[in-house]
Formats: structure tokens, C-alpha cells, sequence
């Protein structure tokens, strides 16, 4: 397939999640209809189901689209030659959530998604493969800070992965909700929790 029609229809699958994430945002996952994403896309059911068959095959992907960056920066952040401190990535991870969750943000729609995993295995499936992933950088993190000897070399790493990737609801949660927290707020809450030998933060 030529290159241009390549790059054709990236630009409409996109324009297409475009639609639908302002639809989500509006009305809510359950209250928007395919007629809903088809009428925003200013496209016919044919077009829009040539790139997505349901509701949660759309869901699917903005769950791809708005966490895939989301990780691949976390991983090059942990895997820097010069490590950063547990308050760095903290702070790095909810200043970038914090610029996702505008009125019309992917990670506004964070807590719908997640209440539609519980009730849909299908919508389940990508959700609990995006969190798996991530918390998969928290263990290779919390690892290296263990060979560093900033933690307990008898540290369980996967419990304390487990217990820094729970801070990213309650941040988003507050943030949506209460807004009254910032990254700064948290980053000085894990300063106190983890503290660490002085080293230069990214």
C-alpha cells in the first residue's frame, strides 16, 4: 500500500478517536452512541466501522493512544544513567497527568473507564494490560533502588511497585474531583515516605 494512503488513514483512524473522546467526555461512555461518534467525526457508520467495530474497540484504543506515551516516558525516565528519586517520578508522572486531564482530556475519561472494566471483560482486557504494564516499570524501578541501596535490601519490590502505582488514582481522582492538589503536593508526600541519599533530580 502506497505511503500516502498510509498516512491516510492514520489521520482518520485519529480523527475518528477524536470524535469519540469529545463524545466520552460529553455524555459519558454509556449515555454516547456509535451515532453519537458518527455524527462528530462528521463520518458514515460504514467509515467509522472500517477502523473500529463497537463502542469498546474505540475505548480500546484511546487506552492505547493516551497511556502508550504515558509508559514509554515513564521507562526512560526509571532507566536514566542517572537514576531519578521516587519524588521525581511521582512528580514527572502527575505533572504529565495533570496535562491530560483538561475539560477535553484522555485522562479525564480515567474513572469511567475504569468502572466500565469492572462490568465489561472486554473493556477489561486492554485496560488491565495498560495498568499490568506500568506497574511492570514500577518493580524494574523499585529494583534498582534496591541495588542502590536507597530501600532495604529485604524490600518486597513488587509490593512497594504495587503501592506507588495506587498513588496515580488517588492524584487523579483529587485532581478531577477536589482540585486542589498539585504535583508539587505529591512529590513532597513520597519525599517524606521514601526518602533517599541526596542525588540531582531530572
Amino acid at each position: 500500500m502506497p505511503r500516502v494512503s498510509e498516512e491516510h488513514l492514520e489521520r482518520r483512524r485519529q480523527q475518528i478517536l477524536d470524535a469519540a473522546q469529545l463524545c466520552f467526555a460529553r455524555k459519558g461512555f454509556h449515555e454516547t452512541s456509535m451515532q453519537d461518534v458518527f455524527t462528530e467525526a462528521g463520518l458514515s457508520a460504514g467509515a467509522v466501522y472500517r477502523y473500529f467495530g463497537s463502542k469498546n474497540e474505540i475505548i480500546a484504543a484511546l487506552v492505547a493512544r493516551t497511556l502508550g506515551p504515558l509508559r514509554e516516558l515513564l521507562a526512560g525516565y526509571i532507566r536514566a544513567e542517572e537514576p531519578p528519586t521516587p519524588a521525581a517520578v511521582v512528580r514527572m508522572l502527575t505533572t504529565e497527568i495533570t496535562k491530560r486531564s483538561g475539560p477535553d482530556g484522555p485522562l479525564r475519561l480515567a474513572p469511567q473507564v475504569w468502572a466500565l472494566a469492572l462490568v465489561q471483560p472486554e473493556a477489561a482486557v486492554p485496560v488491565s494490560g495498560a495498568i499490568a504494564a506500568i506497574r511492570g516499570l514500577m518493580t524494574e524501578y523499585a529494583t534498582r533502588m534496591r541495588e542502590l541501596g536507597w530501600i532495604p535490601a529485604d524490600t518486597d519490590v513488587e509490593a512497594l511497585a504495587k503501592t506507588m502505582l495506587g498513588l496515580l488514582p488517588g492524584f487523579i481522582l483529587q485532581h478531577l474531583l477536589l482540585e486542589d492538589v498539585t504535583p508539587e503536593d505529591f512529590a513532597r508526600g513520597v519525599d517524606v515516605m521514601l526518602p533517599v541519599p541526596p542525588v540531582r533530580e531530572r
